[in-house]
């Protein structure tokens, strides 16, 4: 019999809580029968999302927080005074070994900073990076760090690939991916201080294979599987395939329906179309994992539906069963 995954989900996370989340949770366990999920939040309101549902009452569980850590607040505040949050108990539950992963919509500096501060770093890990699946046209790509460090070393970001590298190996199911550091131009000499200093770190380095220098052009192109930044550049990346993804989707579905010769090319094409729309729609991704803690925990978007929702669980599978933190302990500790 498989092993099961116990998953924290913070029910109360999001702009969509507890509704979406509900429903995310249930979709994913009933998708998978590994799966044990522990909604954690108000217990009268996620009840009462509940009763919509027929789901397998074993593999799913309500525990009580009475508390929410609401996005505006000062995270390392909220999280310290805030026990009884819906966050912090989710961070308890992966720190106490009750839980293998958590998944959250809510407040990302809480989530950072608990994921720091309670979950704690593998010992050898300078930052853990945020590092977000961002759909290409030849298939998908691990963006790292888009959110957690906005003032990376040159050895994060060596660290960075190196994690990233074995995140798209293991759970992703990508042979020796391709490392490439984000930059201004192609050039080696390109770049910022950083970009300089780093390069030949992630050249010189025998344990990725790193293809040099990508532009933002041409990650949408998938020149590289694994894309290395600091998280002021990562989320201007990412922000920006958001924005122009979802405008151009509204573009040619508005461009579609503008005439009646259009409407009837649409039906013809609608098929292929939605296929292809849906490869580049981030909700099929789930959320973004901040990698190099002692466990798994996912951030997914605050404005995340139940897709999103169910795929933010279901990864945390892979994540357990390829034992993600062994193999990042193995290539970051010093002669382990």
């Amino acid at each position: 019999m498989a092993e099961r995954i116990n998953v924290a989900v913070d029910a109360m996370g999001g702009d969509n809580a507890p509704q979406e989340v509900v429903k995310g949770a249930v979709e994913a366990v009933c998708e998978d029968k590994r799966l044990k999920v522990f909604l954690v939040g108000q217990e009268p309101a996620v009840s009462e999302e509940l009763k919509k549902y027929t789901y397998d009452a074993e593999r799913l569980e309500i525990v009580h927080a009475s508390e929410v850590i609401d996005t505006g607040e000062p995270p390392v505040m909220a999280i310290r005074t805030k026990k009884d949050s819906s966050i912090v108990k989710c961070m308890n539950m992966v720190k106490e070994g009750q839980c293998d992963a958590l998944v959250s919509a809510g407040s990302t500096g809480a989530v950072l900073v608990g994921g720091q501060v309670i979950v704690g770093r593998i010992k050898g890990v300078e930052r853990p990076p945020l590092a977000p699946i961002i759909p290409n046209i030849k298939g998908v790509s691990l963006l790292l760090d888009c959110g957690a460090n906005v003032d990376a070393r040159p050895s994060h970001l060596l660290q960075f690939a190196k994690i990233g590298s074995i995140y798209m190996e293991s759970v992703i199911g990508v042979k020796n991916p391709r490392v490439g550091l984000v930059n201004i131009g192609v050039e080696e000499e390109k770049g910022n201080a950083l970009t300089k200093e780093a390069y030949p770190l992630l050249k010189n380095c025998p344990e990725i294979n790193f293809v040099g220098n990508v532009e933002a052009r041409d990650i949408p192109m998938g020149a590289a599987d694994v894309l290395v930044c600091e998280a002021f550049a990562g989320n201007i990346v990412l922000k920006m395939m958001e924005g122009v993804s979802s405008a151009l989707i509204a573009k040619i579905k508005s461009g579609m329906m503008g005439s009646l010769r259009s409407k009837i090319g649409a039906l013809l094409v609608k098929p292929a179309l939605k296929s292809t729309l849906k490869d580049f729609s981030t909700e099929e991704y789930g959320g973004a994992p901040l990698l190099g803690l002692n466990g798994l925990v996912v951030k997914t978007h605050g404005s995340s539906k139940a897709i999103e929702i169910k795929h933010s669980i279901l990864q945390c599978i892979a994540f357990k069963e390829q034992n993600i933190n062994e193999k990042i302990k193995e290539q970051i500790v010093p002669g382990n």
